[in-house]
């Protein structure tokens, strides 16, 4: 069989590619399902929900004594085209280091261990919405204040945590504390603890006053976070336009409902270091040379230049003469 030209191979791999096109045309690839992405779990649509939408809550809220049970119900949602099973549980929340909200596993032990789900898991068909109830007792000797859980609901490695703000009735105590205030570069590290027992949402104001002057004023605002009771987050504030060179003094003052409120300062000294460290280098090779200069000067004396040794080396000529003198006389 003789060989294939180049037109011939060109030909052969022209009629590959057209039968591998038409094959992917003729056999399209299924698409994806989208219901493992689409699902949906919410408050179920009740007194707190308005008119036309779907819920409204955008948590659950309970509040009730020591002793009493507390009912609501979870709705789940699947807008997609095949069933979805979510696997259901109670979990107690907190803050995470950086101030997000967060639940634990499964060794909760307050409202997370008190919550308790009509069923583990809940399978919705395709294009329909299942309520789930769920009850919460809250134990006789329950604490007052907030306990704050959530309902977590995952299907297909996807996991979402519905909130759940349960306030046992009792005195309440808003407490909240400042603490860690310190400057690296241009940000302003900062914690805050909640030292009560109702969640705050806590407000922040920012100063900061130099040598020469004012250098940074930010009236109180909302901080995005949710601070639970006895947890304590570690937070930044930016501040892009610090001084090159000054000493500062920077005030936080932190605010919450309920009249907690807190204050804290830190020192803060700008120095401009590559100048002052080009400068460093400057000044030590400067020394170096004067150094290495004077050197030079020592190593060229005259032989009759007064120098550190000239007096030794007169000592050393005289005794020696006088030792020529006393073998002469022998």
């Amino acid at each position: 069989m003789p060989p294939l030209t180049g037109h011939a191979v060109r030909a052969v791999l022209a009629a590959l590619l057209c039968a591998f096109a038409c094959a992917l045309t003729a056999h399209p690839a299924p698409a994806a399902d989208r219901s493992a992405a689409d699902w949906t779990a919410q408050p179920a649509a009740g007194a707190g929900s308005r008119s036309g939408e779907d819920g409204g809550r955008p948590y659950f809220y309970l509040e009730g004594l020591p002793g009493t049970v507390l009912q609501d119900r979870l709705s789940v949602t699947n807008p997609g085209t095949a069933p979805v099973t979510v696997r259901l549980r109670g979990a107690d929340a907190y803050n995470s280091a950086g101030g997000d909200f967060a639940v634990r596993g499964k060794d909760s032990a307050g409202t997370g261990a008190w919550l308790r789900l009509a069923a583990d898991r809940v399978t919705v068909p395709a294009r329909t919405r299942a309520e789930v109830p769920f009850s919460v007792t809250v134990p006789a000797d329950a604490s007052p204040g907030d306990h704050p859980g959530a309902i977590v609901a995952e299907h297909s490695g996807r996991s979402v945590g519905i909130r759940v703000h349960l306030r046992v009735s009792g005195p309440t105590l808003t407490a909240l504390t400042l603490e860690d205030v310190s400057v690296s570069g241009r940000t302003i590290h900062y914690t805050l603890v909640n030292r009560g027992n109702v969640a705050l949402a806590p407000r922040l104001a920012v100063s900061a006053d130099g040598v020469f002057g004012t250098l940074l004023r930010r009236e109180a605002r909302n901080l995005p976070v949710d601070l639970l009771p006895g947890q304590r987050v570690k937070l930044t504030e930016p501040w892009r336009n610090a001084p090159a060179l000054d000493s500062a003094t920077v005030r936080l003052r932190v605010t919450a409902a309920g009249g907690a409120h807190s204050e804290a300062t830190a020192r803060a000294v700008f120095v401009p270091w590559a100048p002052v460290a080009g400068g460093a280098l400057v000044l030590a090779a400067a020394a170096a040379g004067a150094y290495a200069y004077r050197l030079r000067r020592s190593h060229r004396r005259p032989p009759g230049d007064d120098g550190p040794d000239h007096g030794h080396a007169a000592r050393t000529t005289a005794e020696r003469r006088h030792l020529v003198k006393a073998g002469a006389e022998s």
